[in-house]
């Protein structure tokens, strides 16, 4: 199993940025990310200095949204519907798309629902509850 540190994300998406503004080949896992990175021009003045964003703190008392942790997401979130893990999130993630007129926002609706399943997992310390995850998207998909 991969486990890359937080450095060795930063980098990734660093990197990535970096490659994709110098027209430079990617991996097929850096074209996803650059398809994610070019959807979020705030985060650009981040990616292009790495050595800053090496040292940066995001915390929720800063008040600052970490685009690592943002871009992360989006990877996990494309993987899952391509793979359709947890079975049922790619039929969710397409009608909560179809409901809002766009698969990036569907992507933050089912981002919030991620980040809600990580949060319990964390804080009862069970295992995360990919059940209630697709129950959340789901219920985003058909309010």
């Amino acid at each position: 199993m991969f486990a890359p540190s937080q450095h060795d994300v930063r980098r990734f998406f660093c990197e990535t940025h970096n490659k994709q503004r110098l027209s430079l080949p990617l991996t097929p896992m850096e074209s996803l990310a650059a398809q994610w990175i070019a959807e979020h021009p705030e985060y650009h003045a981040e990616l292009s200095d790495t050595a800053a964003a090496l040292a940066a703190s995001y915390t929720v008392e800063d008040g600052r949204t970490n685009p690592f942790l943002h871009l992360s997401m989006h990877l996990t979130i494309t993987e899952q519907v391509a793979i359709d893990q947890p079975r049922g999130i790619k039929q969710a993630h397409a009608l909560l798309a179809a409901r809002l007129g766009s698969a990036h926002e569907a992507q933050h609706q089912v981002m919030e629902c991620l980040g809600d399943m990580i949060w319990s997992s964390q804080r009862s310390g069970l295992s995360p509850d990919g059940h209630a995850y697709l129950d959340c998207v789901r219920r985003r998909a058909t309010f």
